[in-house]
């Protein structure tokens, strides 16, 4: 790949990636329209970043890409990637910290994106697909072999860091008090 690739940051949030698209590539179009009557949330301005990210992506691959011909292979090739900018240490299984999720020692394992982070990004770009008029049922990103990526991403680090990962439950709201009993039924 050439310079024309983008640079990785680390959000606030370490469970999330941010890429943004190279210094030369500004997208103030979309900005100056809406100035302050609704300023987009940051889900938005990600989601906006990582499109186009994915697009110069595109744009630099040899041969170029159309986003009418890109497949869920080619959103493999794109998060293997963005592995080479990861900062999660994932043990291999022969390293002897394989398993432990505090080592207690420096190895040479390598760094790759989180789980967590990949997942996110999937859902950001599948978003973004279909709002820039992908039909659902052609989107790369929601290709089964993206989804046996990501789940076989999360186990490998999960295994390699010896946590698990629960699907997070849903918070239900608390059920409301019963109603008060009338005077002297008190049964």
């Amino acid at each position: 790949m050439d310079s024309n690739i983008p640079e990785v940051l680390e959000s606030s949030n370490s469970e999330n990636i941010s890429i943004s698209s190279s210094p030369g590539n500004n997208n103030s179009s979309a900005s100056s329209s809406s100035s302050a009557a609704s300023t987009p949330s940051r889900y938005e301005n990600q989601k906006r970043r990582d499109w186009n990210t994915f697009g110069q992506y595109l744009k630099n691959h040899r041969p170029p890409l159309s986003l009418s011909r890109c497949s869920g292979a080619h959103v493999l090739e794109f998060l293997r990637y963005l592995d080479q900018f990861g900062k999660t240490k994932v043990h291999t299984p022969i390293c002897p910290f394989y398993g432990h999720p505090n080592p207690p020692a420096p190895c040479p394992c390598p760094l790759r994106q989180a789980w967590g982070s990949l997942d996110a990004l999937i859902g950001r770009l599948r978003a973004a697909y279909e709002e820039n008029g992908g039909k659902p049922e052609a989107n790369p990103f929601g290709a089964r072999a993206v989804r046996l990526y990501l789940r076989e991403v999360r186990d490998l680090q999960s295994k390699a860091r010896g946590v698990s990962y629960e699907k997070k439950k849903r918070k239900r709201p608390p059920a409301p008090p019963p109603p008060p009993l009338p005077p002297g039924d008190a049964s």
